[in-house]
């Protein structure tokens, strides 16, 4: 098969990935093309292109989902290929063929791979026709809640509802009863339709305990293939991987032979082309079950390449320029141990709720061996709701495991992140737990630790407040000095024309009040590593977590408590999905009163306390933002 030319790269997606393969493709020489919604006007994929071009819209069903503007994009830039990255239309049969039809080149499989494996019903019986051990499940045409019922009764509960066009805990549900199954099928289907474009589900036994292990593989235009070696992705939240390491603790050479065997079948079986991700489940007894084949490029790529010394996107491009893979088998390395945990914009301690904002603060962690970032943002940008609020990947390397694991936990604590929750601190959590340090490894890890991992929040200590208000007249000073650096209004001692050597200051943390009396001059502000101020808010280290704290402003309280009197209050910013009551309706507590969605996820907005709708404020279809009043509900008396 002859070679390809390939000099401009259109890159159908935003955020890390879209940054990662830009990075690869001006490596390789390539112009690079990137597409935005419009409010990615400004993002850092856009900043980082040669060139943009705007596909309109906000949420993905009117920006990164409509298939033609991508391809009229890729004629008005000039480009000859498009790599997809992840979600959106990386899996996505129908956008492959509208490109070959299009004179243009997919850096993916074929569509007939994509449609073999981008359905899981469809993968499933492939995988049982090739005598691969599958988790028992339904796998068929009817969508209809009484079948979906009728095998959740055969397979027994719990069962697991799962979209069988996407994956990343999109359309994804674990029902634990037979009560339960109507309303989560109907809520994993809409979830399902709003990301992929595809409401089709599945439905199989939810196993206990189980590790999930993946396999990497990738395959060229003249029918090789290989495997990569593996990656453990079984701590998870949602359905969504969090921490991802790899090689996979504690598999023998035999195992890990064999379900790369297995994967490599899987993808010849289909005629597949470049980079993809077998998954299976592993139980303890060392037996694996096949979950799905992700036909794209994965999140975690970059353990795969930490452990192989590969670019896999510079195997995708070459790839697609028709060369053949550089290496066999055998001559595939495995070094050392790596580690990725992702970076959310979300608050692990609210049920990890999606955030979005402006991001005040942004500080990655030092470079050096070992060491690597990818992210999709700078500091000042805005994180929308409409996409997924990953912000980063932080990847280590080591020797081995453990290196690898202390490499990264430095790393996190480099790491300042402000302007709204993230899950910075929870990922510290993970890796300073005994049982993620002893390998101890499977899905349920997250709810199993819930305890250590998400603790209730201690009151501050007063030595933090002290800390607080010493950073705020250190930083202050420094602010006056670089104005006016010969007043004596700027000096640091603790000298005042007929006042007293004392201050007061009312700070803010979270929802904590507390005035703080400090010497002037007298008190010593935290270590420079320990606190950042950024405009009006200092940043302050408190054990493994970065605490914004704020001047108490009267005014601003004042306004603040002038609300709706029992008013269920917006967590997020987001679209209203559906409207469930009216006014006048009688409620019971835990009722789902509003169905909220944000970042592709839905989120039940449910009554605290039984009482009756008072008033509505929003309506099906709304943009709303954190904090706006959904509905005034009146308690009973």
């Amino acid at each position: 098969m002859k070679t390809t030319t390939i000099t401009t790269l259109l890159v159908a997606n935003r955020g890390e990935i879209a940054c990662r393969v830009m990075r690869t493709a001006k490596a390789l020489g390539l112009t690079t093309v990137a597409v935005h919604s419009d409010i990615d006007r400004n993002a850092l994929h856009v900043r980082e292109a040669d060139l943009a071009v705007s596909l309109g819209g906000a949420k993905p069903s009117d920006s990164y989902l409509l298939m033609d503007r991508i391809i009229e994009a890729a004629e008005v830039s000039g480009a000859q290929a498009i790599h997809p990255g992840y979600g959106f239309l990386s899996e996505n049969a129908t956008f492959a063929r509208k490109l070959e039809a299009a004179g243009l080149i997919f850096l993916g499989p074929p569509a007939s791979a994509i449609d073999a494996m981008g359905s899981k019903s469809a993968a499933k019986e492939l995988m049982e026709n090739a005598g691969v051990p599958l988790v028992p499940g339904y796998h068929g045409a009817a969508q209809d809640v009484e079948t979906f019922r009728k095998a959740a009764e055969q397979i027994g509960y719990p069962v697991l509802l799962k979209a069988t066009a996407g994956g990343g805990g999109k359309g994804m549900k674990v029902v634990e009863r037979e009560s339960e199954l109507a309303d989560a099928l109907a809520s994993a289907q809409r979830e399902a339709q709003s990301a992929f474009g595809d409401g089709r589900m599945l439905v199989e036994k939810y196993v206990l305990k189980p590790r999930h292990v993946e396999i990497q593989v990738f395959a060229d235009q003249h029918g090789n293939c290989l495997y990569l070696n593996e990656r453990d992705c079984s701590i998870q939240r949602r359905h969504q991987k969090v921490v991802e390491e790899a090689p996979a603790p504690g598999l023998s050479p035999e195992l890990r032979r064999a379900m790369g065997e297995s994967a490599v079948r899987a993808a010849q079986a289909i005629g597949y082309v470049g980079a993809g991700t077998v998954e299976f489940l592993l139980d303890a007894r060392g037996d694996f079950f096949f979950m799905e084949m992700n036909t794209r490029l994965q999140v975690e790529h970059p353990v795969t390449e930490a452990i192989t010394g590969l670019d896999l996107v510079a195997w995708q491009i070459r790839v697609a320029r028709g060369e053949p893979l550089p290496i066999t088998q055998a001559q595939v390395p495995l070094n050392g141990h790596a580690i990725e945990v992702r970076l959310y914009a979300e608050d692990p301690d609210g049920g990890f709720l999606p955030a979005s904002g402006h991001l005040d603060l942004y500080r990655e962690p030092a470079a050096g061996p070992g060491r690597r970032v990818d992210s999709g943002v700078e500091q000042g940008d805005e994180v929308s709701p409409f996409y997924d609020p990953m912000l980063a990947k932080l990847i280590a390397w080591g020797e081995n495991r453990e290196e690898a694991r202390q490499r990264l936990l430095a790393m996190l604590r480099e790491t300042v992140v402000g302007g709204f929750k993230t899950n910075l601190s929870f990922l510290q959590r993970i890796l300073i737990h005994p049982a993620f340090a002893a390998s101890e490894l499977d899905t349920g890890f997250i709810e199993r630790h819930q305890a250590q991992l998400l603790p209730s929040a201690d009151e501050l200590p007063e030595a933090f407040w002290q800390r607080a208000g010493a950073a705020f007249l250190a930083t202050d000073a420094q602010r006056q000095r670089a104005d006016d650096p010969h007043s004596p209004w700027a000096a640091r001692d603790a000298w005042r024309s007929a006042s007293p050597a004392q201050t007061h200051l009312t700070l803010v943390c979270g929802d904590v009040r507390r005035s703080v009396a400090l010497e002037v001059g007298g008190a010593s502000a935290a270590r420079q590593a320990d606190v950042v101020r950024q405009g009006d808010v200092v940043y302050l280290r408190c054990g493994v977590e970065w605490l914004a704290v704020r001047r108490f402003d009267p005014i601003a309280a004042a306004e603040a408590g002038n609300t709706h009197q029992g008013g269920l209050t917006a967590p997020m910013n987001g679209s209203i999905v559906r409207v469930l009551v009216v006014p006048g309706q009688q409620v019971e507590a835990g009722a789902a009163l509003v169905v909220l969605e944000a970042m592709k996820m839905e989120h039940s907005i449910r009554a605290p306390e039984a009482g009756t709708i008072k008033a509505i404020h929003c309506a099906e279809g709304e943009l709303i933002g954190e904090g706006a009043v959904l509905v005034e509900l009146e308690a009973q008396p």
